[in-house]
């Protein structure tokens, strides 16, 4: 814990106005990331270098209050910066969310020594981190079965059990997690890292679209999480918290997957046009959705930035996400269409794009998710209690 409070004094905010860190990020991306597209998508390259790059930029520190090392900005600002990523590399785009969300969760716990310690160094990209709560989250909808278990002991908890495919880790990354209390209906939240005694990374599997993603189980036997890293026990009120966030800030990798979708399907009419006029999804079509999403999504994240959510915005969250999976499907087969037979070639964008609207409509919270919430939410069954899995 140590070593945490020494660096925390080196994260310094940039809080220059969000435009000026848009701009300065995508002049990174088109020299610094860009190049690196093929390598991290066909090789399983991570960008390390590049994920610091956009944490001294102000990429990750949008949303966080200046007094814990951020730009105080809001979600919209985040939610743009995903999406500028992802326009260009999905993957990158998707650890980008992951740290944003790492953020989110320290910046709405009530832990002091998390705030002032750890996420400033978060937030400016020192310290890189995942969200470890795909398990959670599908537990809490009624999916499946909560993989970790913790039980109290003095000044914190012990866990055990093993958590699949965590993205944007490595050594020395922090983490989110969730974990049912031992003998308990009440769960616990915490942000732990490799450096944990008994914490061990796996990378036992491989990807389409995420191969660079530094994505790994982390097996837990054993592990004693001391009550500073402890985001919320128990973690019901909590988790309501965070969730809309969560949610909302990952429209910005369908947001940002559209445009590059459409840009695709521009350069194909140069030639094709004469018969790609044809097909059923066209580019102003596709423009104006994607204008409709956009728009509605910044609406909601500044609203949300200076309001909090209730549950009639936190409906409107969930159909905006629901609303960049659809889109990102059908503006990614549109773009196959367009370019036609040079979409087969090995390594090509369009087949890129293609595998990339899979995640968007799949990474948790799913699409299906995603419609059994709202439909939980309409009939007032919404919560972190209804996760009894069914019996049949």
């Amino acid at each position: 814990m140590q070593a945490v409070s020494n660096l925390s004094d080196r994260a310094v905010a940039r809080t220059q106005a969000p435009e000026t860190m848009l701009a300065e990020l995508q002049k990174a991306i088109a020299t610094q990331l860009a190049p690196q597209v093929a390598d991290i998508d066909l090789k399983g390259q991570y960008p390390r270098d590049f994920m610091h790059l956009v944490g001294e930029l102000g990429g990750y520190q949008q949303a966080v209050a200046v007094e814990y090392g951020g730009a105080g900005n809001g979600l919209k600002t985040a939610v743009q910066a995903i999406e500028a990523i992802s326009q260009e590399c999905l993957c990158t785009g998707f650890m980008t969310w992951c740290q944003i969300a790492c953020t989110w969760y320290m910046q709405n716990s009530d832990n002091a020594y998390l705030k002032q310690h750890l996420l400033p160094l978060v937030a400016t990209g020192k310290v890189l981190g995942g969200t470890g709560l795909s398990n959670p989250m599908k537990h809490f909808a009624g999916i499946e079965k909560i993989a970790l278990v913790a039980e109290r002991q003095p000044g914190g908890y012990v866990l055990n059990g093993m958590l699949p495919w965590v993205s944007n880790l490595g050594a020395g990354h922090h983490f989110g997690i969730a974990a049912r209390l031992a003998d308990s209906d009440d769960y616990l939240m915490a942000i732990v890292s490799d450096e944990l005694t008994g914490l061990t990374l796996r990378c036992n599997a491989h990807f389409i679209a995420l191969e660079g993603s530094n994505t790994y189980s982390c097996i837990f036997r054993d592990v004693f999480v001391p009550d500073e890293l402890i985001l919320a026990a128990p973690c019901e009120e909590y988790v309501n918290r965070i969730r809309p966030g969560f949610i909302l800030t990952q429209v910005g990798m369908g947001l940002g997957l559209v445009a590059s979708c459409i840009q695709i399907m521009e350069r194909a009419n140069q030639r094709y046009g004469h018969v790609n006029c044809f097909l059923d999804d066209q580019v102003e079509d596709l423009a104006a959705s994607l204008a409709t999403t956009r728009e509605k999504t910044y609406a909601i994240a500044t609203q949300m930035s200076q309001q909090g959510c209730d549950r009639p915005l936190l409906k409107q969250i969930i159909q905006a996400r629901i609303d960049a999976s659809e889109l990102s499907l059908r503006a990614a087969n549109a773009a196959m269409l367009h370019v036609g037979a040079r979409g087969y070639l090995h390594g090509g964008i369009a087949e890129r794009k293609l595998r990339e609207s899979y995640f968007v409509a799949i990474v948790t919270p799913a699409l299906k998710q995603l419609k059994k919430m709202l439909h939980d939410i309409e009939n007032s069954e919404f919560g972190i209690r209804n996760s009894e899995l069914p019996t049949t």
